[in-house]
Parts: structure tokens; sequence; C-alpha cells
């Protein structure tokens, strides 16, 4: 038992021991500041909301070149994970009836992640086109994995589809 003592205390010694001499052979100053400045979040979030704020571009004039019927063809990519039919279901995503104008996060039944129940905004036409066009940068933590829709026409053929899918259309002007 004293052997088994005399061991424990023995490494003990050992290994801070060995601590001390490493310590005083590669000795590190510290730096006065860091070499690296890290941004913080609400920088990184504004300088890529201030990004996608310059690709969505004006999306009411882009409106003009598309239709609702063209919109309908696109949503057939959103169809897996979403429905629109008034009273739809939740599907993997929450059902998009009346989405525009609606508080983003908002529906009872759908258990959204952290940071759409926190984002706070009304969808509306360039708020919808900002996050088509990549999700996961609009809304950081989205549990959305969709890639986006890149043609500036799509988007706004699927935000015409969407915003007839309602009780109370968003006013086109």
């Amino acid at each position: 038992m004293n052997k088994i003592i005399v061991s424990i205390v023995l490494a003990v010694f050992l290994v801070l021991g060995i601590n001390k001499i490493a310590d005083s052979i590669f000795y590190v100053e510290k730096l006065e500041k860091s070499a690296y400045q890290v941004e913080s979040v609400t920088t990184v979030a504004s300088t890529a909301s201030a990004e996608a704020s310059s690709q969505t571009g004006n999306i009411m004039a882009i409106f003009a070149s598309t239709s609702v019927a063209e919109g309908a063809k696109v949503f057939t990519k959103c169809a897996a994970c979403h429905s629109i039919a008034e009273g739809g279901k939740n599907k993997i995503g929450p059902a998009l009836w009346g989405v525009l104008g609606r508080q983003a996060g908002s529906l009872p039944d759908y258990k959204y992640s952290k940071a759409m129940a926190a984002h706070g905004k009304k969808w509306s036409f360039e708020e919808m086109n900002g996050f088509l066009i990549k999700p996961k940068d609009w809304i950081k933590g989205t549990k959305m994995s969709y890639a986006g829709l890149k043609s500036e026409k799509e988007r706004a053929a699927v935000i015409l589809y969407m915003n007839e899918n309602t009780n109370n259309p968003l006013p086109l002007q």
C-alpha cells in the first residue's frame, strides 16, 4: 500500500516538475493586443444582411417580368417540404398559406428553429426575396437546409405565387 501512495505522489511531482521546466524553456510573452481581431456576431450578421440586400435588388421591378403561373412551377421545388393550400398541414417545413405579411416563425403548431422564432420580422416581399436567395445566410441558425433560388425571376415568381395563396394578398405597389 505504501508503494502505491509513494508512486502516486512521485508521479504528481514528476508531472508538475516537467510542466515547470517546460514553461521556463518555452516561455512566450503575452501580446498586448490579439493578432486576430474577432468581429462581433452583430457585425458579421449585419455585413451578411447588407451583402444579401445588395443582391436582392428591387423585387418589385422584377414582378412585371414574371407571373403567378411561373411561380406555381417554381414552387414545385418547395412542395416537398411545404404545403401552400389553405388549411394545408405542416410538412418538414411550415405551411405557407398566407405567409406574406405574417410574422416569421409564428405558426403555433410548428416547431421553428430558435433563430427563426427570434427573427421577429414580418414576411414582406423584400424579406422573402432575401431569405430565398440563401436561407442559411439570411437567418443564421435556421433549420431550412435549402440552397436557395439564385434566379431573381424565379424568386419573384414564387413570391407572387405565395402572395396569391392567402386571404389577404399584399399590394404590389
